[in-house]
């Protein structure tokens, strides 16, 4: 079959990379994709929130199965026009990607169906958000209600500076339609991972458990980012717990959405703490994460192309548990100056030399491709990810590789995985 992935970021190199070793895909396309995977099969340069773009494209290029990517376009119910035209997609529809879309709308569901997570409010104006801030205690967390591309979460130190917050989202429309209403928390305190799993709506799979690096320095220090950085699996997670995540938050998931009747096929994201040793989701994606893609979809022992395939199809239920080969490491290099202002245009060095490695894999994000040179086009540019048999020896191999990797002003952290050596 024929796979259209749509995105343009690591994650869909990911998935292109995933789904070229498929047994069951005879070609794999993208669109718009970027400079690393128009290296590896055709790209089209359309916009992936514009339906008659991606139908068109779909029609044209013969299209089989579409493998949707970024949030964005299943937020805007890019699957349910696919579906309509009667085009396999892996990704659900506009009422399951709410989960992500709407913070209000994850929070009503998580209490509806007793899943794990913060005691809230749901605030529409400043009044009721002062209210809701004064009857709490340092650090204070607001939350924008919509997709604010992963600026929409603050968590502040002291009351005032909370009302500053919420006065610049929900009075001065600082992050626009996304912050109209804002979500109000309680703080959890202790240590955050990624678990996610493959659901044809009825059964699951569970991925390996993952861990992001959001800070943009070491040590957890500086502004939120996209994600530098990205581990699986954890070692530092007991199985006791792995079965609690299972049992507690992903299955009632799945059994909420079956509730709920909400036709979900795709990915379940559930970020998490855990505080107090139990499991609380910080918020839901309905998508694979990004820099998580990178280091599980590679680790995984499956045919990505059979798995995506049985979820469309409502057969999940037939294919074995997924198992886990490895360790693998990822590492994102930036652009100098990101998350904030940034420059781009650099060329990158270094790649060749890494082509045709086993144990080392960069997917790229923010690159484009001239006259058959690379060069940097965004924030978030590679994710150079490191295999081994074990974490600490992925981790070596991540880094020796960015050593060889070169581009002006670049930067990355140093210390992805610290939590599993601690």
């Amino acid at each position: 079959m024929k796979v259209l992935v749509l995105g343009s970021g690591g994650r869909e190199h990911a998935l292109v990379y995933a789904l070229k070793k498929s047994k069951r895909v005879s070609k794999v396309v993208a669109a718009p994709g970027n400079g690393g995977i128009s290296d590896v099969c055709d790209v089209f340069s359309i916009n992936p929130l514009d339906e008659s773009q991606v139908l068109d494209l779909t029609l044209s290029q013969r299209v089989h199965l579409v493998v949707i990517g970024p949030e964005a376009p299943l937020v805007a119910g890019i699957a349910d026009a696919l579906k309509k035209a009667g085009i396999l997609v892996y990704g659900p529809g506009k009422s399951g990607a709410m989960l992500e879309g709407s913070k209000v709308f994850a929070k009503k569901f998580m209490k509806r169906h007793n899943i794990g997570s913060a005691s809230f409010d749901v605030c529409s104006n400043y009044d009721e958000a002062e209210s809701a801030l004064t009857k709490r205690t340092s650090p204070f967390v607001i939350k924008a209600d919509g997709l604010a591309s992963g600026k929409g979460a603050f968590v502040v130190e002291d009351l005032s500076s909370a009302l500053k917050v919420a006065r610049e989202l929900l009075v001065e429309g600082k992050l626009g339609d996304a912050g109209h209403t804002v979500i109000v928390e309680d703080f959890l305190k202790g240590y955050e991972l990624t678990a996610m799993a493959i659901t044809d709506g009825n059964s699951y799979k569970m991925l390996p458990l993952s861990q992001d690096h959001k800070r943009v320095f070491d040590n957890d220090e500086g502004p939120n980012t996209g994600g530098m950085g990205a581990y699986a699996p954890l070692p530092q997670v007991s199985d006791d717990l792995k079965g609690r995540i299972e049992s507690e938050i992903i299955r009632p998931t799945v059994e909420g959405l079956k509730a709920d009747n909400i036709n979900f096929t795709g990915t379940i994201y559930a970020g998490l703490m855990i505080h107090d040793g139990d499991p609380y989701v910080l918020e839901y994606n309905v998508r694979f994460g990004d820099p998580e893609a990178q280091v599980v979809l590679p680790i995984c022992n499956v045919d990505w192309g059979e798995l995506f395939l049985s979820c469309c199809r409502g057969t999940l239920d037939e294919l074995d548990e997924i198992t886990v080969n490895g360790s693998a490491v990822g590492v994102v290099m930036a652009s100098g100056g990101y998350p904030e202002k940034y420059e781009t245009g650099y060329p990158i060095e270094g790649l060749d030399g890494l082509k045709d490695k086993d144990d080392v894999i960069v997917f790229h994000s923010g690159t484009k491709k001239e006259e058959g040179k690379f060069l940097t086009k965004g924030g978030r540019v590679l994710t150079v990810v490191g295999l081994a048999n074990d974490l600490k020896s992925a981790r070596e191999k991540a880094y020796h590789a960015v050593s060889a990797i070169h581009f002006k002003d670049a930067h990355y952290r140093r210390d992805i995985a610290w939590q599993a050596f601690v």
